[in-house]
């Protein structure tokens, strides 16, 4: 099993998120590793084929569709996501246009998981495997607006994104900012 895989399906079993999120499905291994973890799962894929591999659950949905469109859906019937996995299109331009439709989504303390983010050489780089996904990090590095993240520095990398006002989760509950 890859180490993301792993290292996202023990958050999953950690934070126990109510609503999971995954875009880019692609053969749903880590799908499959959240699924017994989560109250609700929503994998997004432009390839019809990736809602194959996906296990049946009452509390998966497959959506086959560009994120962009999926996003839209979203804003018709909005949704709290707890964890947010993005792992589409490769491309910086695009993680960055994930990253910033989604976010508003996200829960308070809710984490975005951000793949292909640290590739551990020029090759990695081709855009059939990381492509440019890494340089949306140093771009959001620059970015404040309620959010902290870190990436792993294992190839192919992961950054983990938690959106937050104060520190302290239950320090926000009672309205301190401290």
């Amino acid at each position: 099993m890859k180490w993301h895989i792993q290292f996202i399906a023990d958050l999953a079993r950690l934070l126990k998120p109510e609503v999971y999120v995954e875009l880019g499905v692609h053969r749903a291994e880590l799908f499959n590793q959240v699924l017994p973890h989560a109250g609700r799962l929503i994998g997004v894929d432009i390839d019809l084929t990736s809602g194959d591999f996906m296990r049946t659950s009452e509390r998966a949905r497959f959506v086959c569709s560009t994120t962009g469109a999926f996003v839209e859906e979203l804003r018709e019937n909005p949704v709290l996501i707890d964890l947010l996995f993005i792992d589409a299109d490769h491309c910086a331009e695009s993680v960055l246009q994930d990253f910033r439709d989604y976010f508003p989504f996200v829960r308070q303390h809710g984490i975005i998981l951000l793949h292909d983010t640290h590739p551990g050489n020029a090759q990695l780089i081709e855009p059939g495997w990381c492509g440019d996904a890494y340089k949306a990090i140093e771009v959001l590095q620059h970015e404040s607006g309620g959010f902290e993240m870190m990436t792993i520095p294992v190839s192919p990398g992961l950054t983990l994104c938690r959106k937050r006002i104060a520190q302290l989760s239950w320090m926000e509950s009672e309205g301190a900012t401290a």
